[in-house]
């Protein structure tokens, strides 16, 4: 139970923060329907409050609260009844109702879905993807849209440099990655606060988790291997748990938090797909080079790290595939793959052979016409075989 005046007081602090400057335009539209509720979920500090002011910019009142304030530690469900007539009181009716972190008060779901049945507008907004799971199950199933914010694409980057594509812009971005407040600054000890309150609020705190040491060091290992094969058995041993279903469950929790992200290897086995390893990549490439171990010359993998969220972004089914040879991702589509997609550095001498080999391997299993290999610079054609082997500059696929 939290008291009237301490709750008006909250109320009237925080609708300063909707006043603060709406920044970069985001890719991402919100849009709220009738007798729905729009949740946008995404990594920490990612935007998501800015993408949420930049829309309901000509919406008056807004009725906001963000429930990691410390004073409302104590907030329960029977709170809301108060808390909707407060902003009714101080800031008129007929507004639209917008929550961060909602999921920190046990039973919200129940709340918003009177507000949904009463054809109310709701937005939602929270750092972990658990949000969209069990709780949504029981009362909020059909009646949400659900929609996912990362951080700043190159597009985005470039919009908030104000400058066109060069590619020294493109290996800036390619090492800065793109959360706002950071590319801003530049400030390291922001990142360094980013990545731990990530790891402490989002994955150890959340999921009531005492074996802090095991998870950092499994963490500083996945990190120092983006985009390698990951045996979870292997891994169990490493960190000293006792089976390779907990290093899944880790996972799990670096994946809700938006932390981390798992690729399975295709098989038209579901049960394989489980059993083989995986292939981990990080949601952004300024927490890998300032977390992992020798990672900021590995240009290849943050390469690849940065195709792999461009796919994430547009919503892609993700794989990867490997047999004699290796492709690094496969794109699922109507239950077949649809694209086969490379990522080299430099297509030279040494490389050809190797990433030709496995992007033809794709295309022969899936019997694909067409695929592509993106490096940092080069553009090509091949046809082998009457199949088209496009080779592509990451930064003209990326603003395309």
């Amino acid at each position: 139970m939290i008291l009237r005046n301490d709750l008006e007081r909250v109320i009237l602090k925080q609708q300063i923060d909707l006043k603060k400057k709406l920044g970069v335009e985001r890719n991402l539209t919100p849009k709220i329907l009738d007798n729905f509720a729009t949740i946008i979920t995404g990594v920490r500090r990612g935007g998501k409050s800015t993408v949420v002011r930049q829309f309901l910019k000509n919406e008056k009142p807004v009725y906001y609260l963000n429930f990691e304030e410390i004073s409302l530690v104590n907030f329960e469900l029977s709170d809301f009844t108060q808390l909707e007539d407060l902003f009714y009181k101080t800031l008129g009716e007929e507004g639209v109702f917008y929550f961060d972190e909602i999921q920190l008060v046990e039973g919200w779901e129940r709340y918003i879905r009177q507000l949904v049945d009463e054809s109310k507008k709701v937005i939602i907004t929270g750092s972990n993807a658990s949000i969209l799971s069990k709780e949504l199950g029981t009362h909020l199933t059909g009646r949400h849209i659900s929609l996912e914010l990362f951080p700043f694409s190159y597009e985005e980057f470039l919009r908030l440099k104000k400058k066109n594509h060069s590619m020294e812009l493109f290996g800036d971005f390619l090492r800065h990655g793109g959360f706002p407040e950071y590319l801003k600054s530049r400030d390291s000890d922001i990142l360094r606060n980013l990545y731990n309150d990530i790891f402490y609020r989002d994955v150890l705190h959340k999921n009531r988790l005492r074996n802090e040491l095991a998870l950092k060091t499994m963490l500083y290992f996945l990190l120092s291997n983006i985009g390698k094969e990951i045996s979870y058995n292997k891994l169990k041993k490493l960190i000293g748990v006792g089976s390779g279903n907990t290093v899944s469950q880790f996972i799990d929790y670096f994946e809700q938090a938006y932390l981390l992200f798992a690729v399975k290897k295709f098989d038209y086995s579901l049960k394989k797909q489980l059993v083989n390893p995986k292939k981990v990549y990080c949601i952004d490439n300024a927490i890998v080079g300032s977390n992992a171990f020798s990672f900021s010359e590995n240009r290849g993998r943050m390469l690849e790290n940065a195709v792999f969220l461009e796919l994430l972004r547009n919503g892609k089914n993700i794989f990867y595939h490997k047999n004699k040879a290796e492709c690094d991702f496969v794109i699922m589509d109507k239950l077949k793959i649809s694209e086969a997609i490379q990522v080299c550095y430099k297509l030279d001498f040494a490389t050809k052979e190797r990433e030709i080999n496995g992007v033809l391997e794709a295309m022969n299993e899936y019997k694909l016409d067409k695929a592509l290999i993106l490096t940092f610079d080069q553009s090509d054609n091949f046809h082998i075989d009457n199949k088209l082997i496009e080779v592509k500059a990451v930064a003209d696929w990326l603003l395309a």
